[in-house]
């Protein structure tokens, strides 16, 4: 008998290759792989065109996605993680002494305000320096992927023929979000940034998500048993690349390596959990600040956003 084949987009990371490698397999399905690289290029593409079966998303993307009722559904497995103190940078020509200064200025962000990267970013100044987003102008690269949505007032588009970067550096922009500049009048906005995140994730579990696993609504219907066999898959494709991070076995490690590895020596857990328990106090952060920056007109409960057949489980 044919086994049904889903088209699939998702990054070959260390622990996820063991499924693009066909190592770990899915039961009843085969999974039919297409690279998009970079990545967000595939989330526009699955949320203008729903050319896939299984599609890698940011998350903020798949809020703003599922508030305009896209016919996809997001599973409790989570590709992604980091923290974003370090994505922010300013000028220091404009005598900018502490986030607070940056209300009353123009602030970049990569690509669309519906960026992940952003919304945990913002959620920082916010929530962490007392920052009024809405005393800030956030000046967008790029458009959104979600082409119904519509943020708020005080978010424009760049000027034409501008750049995040020259514009952050000539000082027309205060600070920037998501973007990399290597010049003397440029600096981190928050010092030493990474050692922030580690502190609070030590302090409170703070552990930012950046994406999530979804699937095409018609998959979910024609085949309800997809979205456990994909959990599993996905938790047993994970153990190998947990096991050579434990033994400090990856050589030579990325970025997100090493990231993952120091979470795993401050918690002493697996750095990437999946199901949503695990995650719920993240999801809901997430939920809230992407209410409180416009992006959601309401706080969505989570079990709204993953498929139910998912909601209790666990790796």
């Amino acid at each position: 008998m044919t086994r049904p084949k889903l088209h699939a987009v998702f990054q070959t990371l260390g622990h996820t290759a063991a499924l693009k490698d066909g190592t770990v397999r899915m039961p009843e399905f085969d999974l039919e792989f297409t690279d998009v690289v970079p990545i967000i290029q595939a989330f526009r593409r699955m949320v203008r065109g729903l050319e896939f079966d299984i599609c890698e998303m940011a998350l903020t993307t798949y809020l703003a996605a599922r508030a305009c009722n896209k016919p996809f559904t997001a599973l409790p497995i989570f590709p992604v993680r980091a923290f974003h103190h370090g994505a922010i940078l300013h000028n220091t020509r404009l005598g900018i002494r502490s986030p607070k200064d940056l209300e009353g200025r123009r602030v970049g962000v990569s690509r669309g305000y519906t960026v992940t990267t952003g919304v945990w970013a913002r959620s920082v100044l916010q929530h962490e320096h007392g920052v009024d987003l809405g005393k800030v102008t956030w000046v967008l690269s790029g458009d959104e992927h979600v082409a119904e949505y519509r943020p708020p007032a005080n978010v424009v588009s760049l000027d034409k023929g501008r750049t995040l970067e020259n514009s952050l550096i000539a000082g027309d922009l205060a600070a920037a979000i998501g973007i990399r500049v290597e010049h003397p009048d440029v600096a981190p906005l928050i010092a030493e940034a990474a050692a922030v995140g580690f502190e609070r994730l030590a302090r409170e579990g703070y552990y930012p998500i950046n994406h999530l696993l979804v699937v095409k609504d018609t998959v979910l219907r024609s085949h309800p048993q997809v979205a456990v066999q994909l959990f599993e898959a996905f938790a047993a494709a994970k153990q190998p690349y947990l096991e050579r991070l434990r033994k400090g076995q990856i050589a030579p490690p990325s970025t997100a390596d090493q990231l993952y590895g120091r979470v795993l020596e401050i918690t002493g857990h697996d750095p990437l959990p999946y199901g949503i328990e695990p995650n719920r106090s993240m999801l809901e952060a997430l939920v809230r600040y992407a209410k409180e920056q416009g992006i959601l007109s309401r706080a969505y409960a989570l079990e709204e956003l993953f498929a139910p057949q998912t909601l209790t489980l666990k790796d």
